[in-house]
């Protein structure tokens, strides 16, 4: 490395750090995060869709411990992102540890330091420093970016079992009504008729408008442009360039699909014939490399058929979601309101945050029951998600299917999730729990 190049990089890495021990902590609604935070001799990744969050994670991982009592002088955060770092190497960031021990030689071997690192992965060879200051120093280190290096698919190759990865995905409800400045009861199901309305209101607008922090408070037509602006960087940035994509065409379509079905199933044997009758040139392994994408990124999320055997799952269609709600509108073509698929959605992510490992099912008699899931404790539930079941009709199907899958699985509680109060059903089968999915998704545990 040249000399002045070097001597540059020490300059601004200096910067940076004395910046982050002296500057205030921004301003923002705290994320309610669930499970295991970090372990012992391992980096935390912060990871999951663009702007979701995830550097305001951080500066909240900072504050909590200044509310522990830990000086700011034991969390530096650096942002990697700064065009005057271009260049930058693993080789280089010692001079910023270097330069950090210079300035507080007491804490060396003796106090551990909270290091955040954001958008690291721009520096080539980042993994090796990160593991050297693992296990040369008393730190504690968390990772976040945007880049697909920092997903999970590769975070676990390119660390060698020494990262932990924690997912941020945009609002839940609770979050929502923190940002917004509504109270979080904290008995939902045992509300007054009037702060129920309120709750309920707020809860529709939620599926309306999503998560994404910066979506928050922006009239229709902005918030949709900002949220399609998203979607095209994620696949610009995190598909197309990362893994050197070409058949742009293919990759814009399932985009559509997926964002325009939410909660759908999809096989992509069914798609690939699709554009095959559309005159577009792609090839069945092409159509499952770039569904792998869009997973990786977070901008999809995909949830597999409950089964014994590999291969009933594998051809069976899987069914898919946003990685918010708020991107439904932006890419259905229907003009309906869409609010069923809306709620499911949001349900199928509020499961992502609890970290449950989730499943479909489909019963012999040939009906569904949106979500199987099993919660790290163990305990397992099967979650029927109908956003009005007042019709006769309507749900005495939903009901019926949970009853035939409580056969197939008579371990598992069973769970009927409505819009509002007023649409559950007029009468609920012994054993079957029903309830609004707001007042799922406030409840501490779910």
């Amino acid at each position: 490395m040249n000399r002045d190049f070097s001597s540059s990089f020490r300059v601004l890495l200096t910067q940076k750090l004395a910046d982050s021990l002296s500057a205030p902590l921004p301003a923002f609604t705290a994320r309610r995060v669930h499970g295991t935070l970090s372990l012992p001799g391992k980096a935390t990744a912060v990871i999951g869709m663009r702007r979701a969050g995830k550097t305001t994670f951080l500066h909240q991982l900072r504050r909590e411990r200044l509310e522990r009592g830990i000086g700011q002088e034991r969390l530096p955060y650096i942002n990697f992102e700064d065009e005057r770092l271009a260049g930058l190497a693993a080789r280089d960031l010692h001079l910023l540890i270097e330069e950090y021990y210079r300035r507080y030689p007491a804490l060396r071997g003796q106090e551990r330091v909270t290091w955040c690192f954001d958008e690291l992965q721009v520096v080539a060879g980042w993994e090796r420093f990160v593991r050297r200051l693992l296990d040369s120093e008393a730190v504690e280190i968390f990772l976040s970016g945007s880049s697909s290096s920092l997903l999970s698919r590769e975070l676990a190759t390119a660390m060698r079992g020494r990262a932990w990865a924690v997912v941020i995905h945009p609002f839940g409800f609770e979050e929502y009504l923190r940002h917004h400045g509504h109270p979080v009861p904290p008995q939902p199901e045992f509300l007054p008729a009037t702060r129920r309305s309120a709750l309920e209101r707020a809860f529709l607008d939620y599926l309306a408008a999503g998560g994404f922090p910066e979506a928050q408070g922006l009239e229709a037509a902005a918030r949709r442009r900002l949220l399609g602006d998203y979607v095209d960087v994620a696949m610009l940035r995190d598909v197309v360039e990362r893994h050197g994509v070409t058949n742009i065409a293919g990759l814009r379509w399932m985009v559509r699909f997926l964002l325009g079905n939410a909660a759908g199933l999809f096989s992509a044997e069914k798609f690939y014939a699709d554009l095959k009758s559309q005159g577009l040139s792609i090839s069945k392994d092409t159509v499952h490399q770039l569904l792998r994408h869009l997973e990786d990124c977070f901008l999809v999320r995909t949830v597999w058929i409950e089964a014994a055997s590999e291969r009933r799952r594998m051809v069976n269609p899987r069914k898919a979601y946003p990685v918010d709600p708020g991107l439904i509108p932006v890419f259905d073509r229907s003009g309906k309101a869409n609010t069923g698929h809306a709620l499911e959605t949001a349900v199928l992510l509020e499961i992502e945050r609890r970290g449950m490992e989730v499943t479909y099912v489909r019963t012999p008699e040939g009906h569904e029951v949106d979500f199987l899931v099993r919660r790290p404790s163990g305990e397992v539930e099967l979650i029927q998600v109908c956003a009005d079941a007042t019709v006769p009709a309507v749900g005495a199907r939903e009901l019926r299917a949970l009853e035939e899958a409580g056969r197939q699985y008579p371990q598992a509680a069973r769970r009927l999730l409505t819009l509002t109060h007023d649409a559950l059903p007029a009468q609920v089968p012994s054993g079957v729990i029903a309830q609004p999915a707001y007042e799922w998704m406030l409840a501490p545990g779910g």
